[in-house]
């Protein structure tokens, strides 16, 4: 009974924190709720059992993700006027994608079928030897070893496109050079001086920037403090 009412509990959370993910104005508003749906799906796992995967769901996603998006948003200060400024040009297609995405979650609620073995797995107790991190190793790393292995190729491509996108050659900027550091001398850098003793800084070839004028008005104490600064 009680675990039900956590359940029930979770995932009425779990709905309504999705929801407000996406019709919320605010975008940092939307990261908190995006939290918040986080933290609620991983008490469903923990409720079915797969403690592991809830500790992951808290570290990875609560803890290092949607952290992410929050100090990206707040530090972006993005404004609602401006991510409505496109809406009605990709309004069409926009619609299109959504349609197709509906169309798909359709076909797979009407064509959901539950195997005829489900019920007696349900009721069999787990193995005394066998703990919720190597089951989901087992299952991963040895049925769905493939599709595993493609959906990481799949972020690492991601990841690439993502960085020659950002990757733009702006006029102007200067950046290092690691290999002309490394064989620069010592004379390239380093200029020693001797200074004869009452010469100013003209004489020797080093000049200093031009030093603010003072206003008319400023008192005989201004002029008299930068004065003695000057011998």
């Amino acid at each position: 009974m009680i675990p039900s009412l956590f359940f029930d509990l979770f995932a009425a959370v779990l709905l309504g924190s999705a929801a407000a993910v996406v019709l919320s104005r605010n975008a940092v508003h939307s990261v908190l709720f995006l939290i918040l749906a986080f933290l609620n799906a991983a008490g469903l796992f923990v409720l079915a059992g797969a403690e592991f995967l809830a500790m992951i769901l808290v570290i990875v996603y609560v803890g290092a993700v949607a952290v992410l998006f929050l100090f990206v948003v707040m530090m972006l200060d993005v404004e609602r006027v401006q991510t409505s400024e496109g809406f009605q040009k990709y309004a069409p297609v926009g619609g299109a994608v959504g349609v197709v995405l509906f169309g798909e979650l359709a076909a797979v609620f009407f064509g959901w079928q539950v195997s005829p073995g489900a019920d007696a797995l349900r009721g069999d107790p787990i193995p005394a030897n066998m703990f919720n991190t190597a089951a989901i190793g087992q299952v991963i790393y040895t049925n769905y070893v493939l599709l595993f292995q493609l959906a990481g190729l799949i972020l690492l491509v991601a990841m690439i496109g993502a960085i020659v996108l950002t990757h733009r050659q702006r006029p102007g900027t200067r950046r290092q050079n690691i290999t002309v550091q490394q064989t620069r001398e010592l004379a390239d850098t380093l200029e020693v001086l001797n200074v004869p003793l009452g010469a100013n800084m003209q004489q020797t070839g080093i000049y200093r920037p031009k030093r603010a004028p003072v206003p008319a008005d400023a008192g005989a104490d201004h002029d008299t403090l930068h004065g003695a600064g000057e011998h």
